[in-house]
């Protein structure tokens, strides 16, 4: 077992608490229990399933239902594992930008769209007029998306099967299980930032943006901080898990990237720069203010914010998304392949032959993956990568070849010239990514922990309940308690990825 992953937990560290970590990813969820003892921070997996979501009446929806009853389950198997007694609080973190509307009764008005629904790219083409965009843009900082927040608003004030007079409120979807888990209707801000109306300079809802696509500013829920507590679980969890009735609910950094962020195992002073990799590649750097300027609009950045009060400025890249559908599309031909295996696939096919925009529109929808990656080269008069292995491949390059552009611009904005890149997030098990990455950006790449958002997550307990007290102090025990794994440049391959950054740079910048 690598010092990047999960361990399972020795004896003499159950006498130590128990933090249970939700954690909801956009493919996969897991419950995974944390304890802090002898200065180190073990994590170990209790229950890992599935996400995908259900197509209903010609949308995309998440399966609240399920992904309910899984986490329900998580938490009775932690009771069974560690007792009740053992388990001193729980934390939820989950993707962004989603949400679910409540009525005024406090229930859930059915399931919670997903972003890649088609229904949110009719409102970004029809209504952001360049003025409006202006308005958003120096209001929120934050990138232009049709999955955003901001444009499922107005396609809900467009839906004929939502009566806007019955809604109370929306919740964004961490925000929906800790209300399921303690009563508590509340919006934690690092969550908010990414609905692309909540304004990082004044903190709270920018809800003249909201109003601007039609939704009423006092549907909005209040806020709360990470590095709280909500108060204890609902009588009716305590019954259906085993809990302790008492067992609190902690606000942690909700949006998985802010607890991600949290985790990154540097050193203060640092000049680096993140990479959370998973389904989504989120590249930025961590800084004490927004930064919402013409330059930042044009790059099409981000400023969220994060734990401890600080700004996470960073761009979102399609990530291991591309692999994923390839991946779906084949097992759905019948190749069963996991991705160990898909990973020695890439590396047998010729390197650095055609490249492509991982944020080219065309692969931002589900669809058949692998068409799309031919076509897109085929558009842009390269070689057409035929088998798998080398739609892989090209992928593979192409991601480390737009990380290089982005980590540029990123410097652009903050004026710091970055020298390490951290790779945080399940992505970094794909050590020819990592390598490739190397290569491309021409500057040491650290990997790990794999498992940041839980680490993070667990560590905002940890300062919730009083045993940490900042940001530093955490990640000091997160560098105390994971390895990591360095990845340098490699001076024999500068040459030919010289050559391919000069190939793709059009293709890249557009």
């Amino acid at each position: 077992m690598s010092e990047l992953e999960p361990s399972e937990l020795q004896p003499s560290e159950l006498e130590s608490s128990i933090y249970l970590a939700i954690d909801l990813g956009a493919g996969s969820g897991r419950v995974i229990a944390g304890s802090h003892s002898t200065d180190k921070l073990h994590l170990e997996d209790v229950h890992r399933f599935t996400n995908e979501p259900v197509e209903i009446d010609g949308h995309l929806h998440w399966n609240w239902k399920q992904l309910t009853a899984d986490i329900m389950d998580g938490l009775a198997l932690a009771v069974k594992k560690y007792g009740a007694d053992n388990i001193r609080g729980i934390g939820v973190d989950t993707w962004g930008v989603d949400h679910g509307l409540y009525n005024k009764q406090g229930k859930l008005m059915g399931q919670p769209f997903n972003y890649r629904d088609v229904r949110n790219q009719e409102v970004y083409d029809d209504t952001l007029t360049p003025d409006l965009r202006d308005l958003v843009f120096s209001q929120t900082g934050v990138q232009f998306m049709a999955i955003n927040t901001l444009y499922q608003m107005g396609a809900n004030v467009r839906d004929e099967n939502i009566d806007l007079d019955d809604v109370a409120h929306f919740l964004m979807v961490p925000d929906i299980m800790n209300y399921q888990l303690t009563g508590k209707a509340v919006c934690e801000r690092t969550n908010a930032s990414t609905t692309q109306f909540y304004n990082p300079k004044t903190n709270d809802w920018a809800t003249d943006v909201l109003e601007a696509f039609g939704w009423p500013a006092d549907k909005v829920p209040p806020f709360v901080d990470a590095g709280t507590s909500l108060g204890p679980i609902l009588p009716e969890v305590a019954t259906a898990t085993g809990l302790h009735p008492n067992t609190p609910v902690f606000v942690v950094g909700s949006h998985d990237t802010a607890s991600a962020v949290a985790a990154v195992p540097v050193h203060p002073g640092s000049k680096f720069a993140y990479l959370s990799s998973g389904t989504w590649s989120l590249l930025g750097a961590e800084i004490d203010a927004p930064i919402i300027s013409q330059a930042s609009q044009t790059y099409n950045f981000t400023n969220e914010v994060g734990v401890f009060d600080t700004i996470r400025l960073l761009k979102n890249i399609t990530g291991l998304w591309l692999v994923q559908e390839c991946q779906r599309v084949w097992s759905e031909r019948g190749e069963k392949l996991d991705f160990a295996e898909l990973t020695r696939m890439t590396e047998q096919a010729a390197p650095l032959v055609s490249f492509i925009d991982p944020d080219d529109p065309r692969f931002a929808t589900r669809g058949d993956m692998p068409t799309f990656v031919r076509e897109a080269c085929r558009d842009s008069g390269q070689v057409v990568p035929e088998g798998r292995d080398a739609v892989l491949r090209t992928i593979t390059e192409s991601l480390a070849l737009k990380y290089r552009v982005v980590l540029e611009w990123l410097e652009a904005l903050t004026g710091t010239k970055v020298e390490r890149l951290h790779v945080i997030g399940g992505g970094g098990k794909n050590e020819l990514l990592n390598q490739c990455i190397a290569n491309s950006i021409e500057r040491p790449v650290e990997v790990g922990p794999y498992e940041a958002t839980a680490a993070g997550n667990v560590m905002m307990q940890l300062v919730a309940s009083g045993a940490l007290s900042s940001l530093e102090e955490g990640r000091a025990l997160i560098r105390k308690s994971y390895g990591t794994k360095v990845f340098e440049p490699q001076a024999d391959q500068a040459a030919a990825w010289a050559d391919a950054r000069e190939r793709s740079n059009n293709l890249l910048h557009d």
